[in-house]
């Protein structure tokens, strides 16, 4: 039976596991009040299925997309969850194919810098766990450009609403979130 994505026990899976209060320090060098380790929720059995559940309803409108991906280390979990659950039935899409962007190039065998059975030509939606200024994701979408894919959506678990968004329209890139941190009750922090 396949999993049907419950926005409802995502959120609340993403307070319970994922979200902690405090003083942190971001990568891009911000201090943030909160802070979430949306692997906490991917890397579960539950948060697993209901995050590849919510990619596969973010891309029914668009039965195109040959192949899923995303920087390594935030989408990994994700692109496994999605492929699963879109392998858990008939009426899903056992076609779709993964694909991981290496933060750099392999120095050794082929050099890859895609991992996985991506092709030039094809339809491709980039994934992450959190979305915050969104260049992670514009790393992979950039990996999979140069490739010769069509980067047709970029879909984020929970988007921060600290820039991500902007940065993906300024680029003409369609995006989409399961949720965003107001709806774990988190006010985001102000522009920088």
């Amino acid at each position: 039976m396949a999993t049907r994505f419950d926005r409802g026990r995502l959120i609340a899976l993403l307070q319970r596991d994922a979200l902690r209060t405090g003083t942190f320090t971001l990568a891009s060098g911000r201090t943030s009040h909160y802070y979430v380790d949306g692997r906490k929720v991917t890397l579960s059995a539950e948060g697993a299925a209901q995050v590849g559940a919510g990619v596969l309803e973010l891309l029914a409108d668009l039965p195109g997309v040959a192949a899923i991906g995303g920087l390594t280390m935030g989408a990994d979990p994700i692109v496994g969850a999605a492929l699963a659950v879109a392998g858990a039935s008939a009426s899903a899409r056992p076609g779709l194919l993964g694909f991981l962007v290496r933060k750099e190039a392999k120095g050794h065998g082929t050099g890859k810098l895609v991992e996985g059975p991506v092709a030039p030509g094809m339809d491709v939606a980039i994934v992450d766990d959190v979305a915050t200024t969104g260049g992670s994701s514009l790393q992979a979408v950039d990996a999979a450009q140069a490739l010769g894919c069509r980067v047709v959506r970029v879909i984020a678990v929970l988007d921060r609403l600290e820039g991500a968004s902007e940065a993906f329209a300024a680029r003409g890139l369609d995006f989409r979130s399961m949720v965003t941190i107001r709806d774990l009750g988190v006010e985001p922090l102000p522009p920088a």
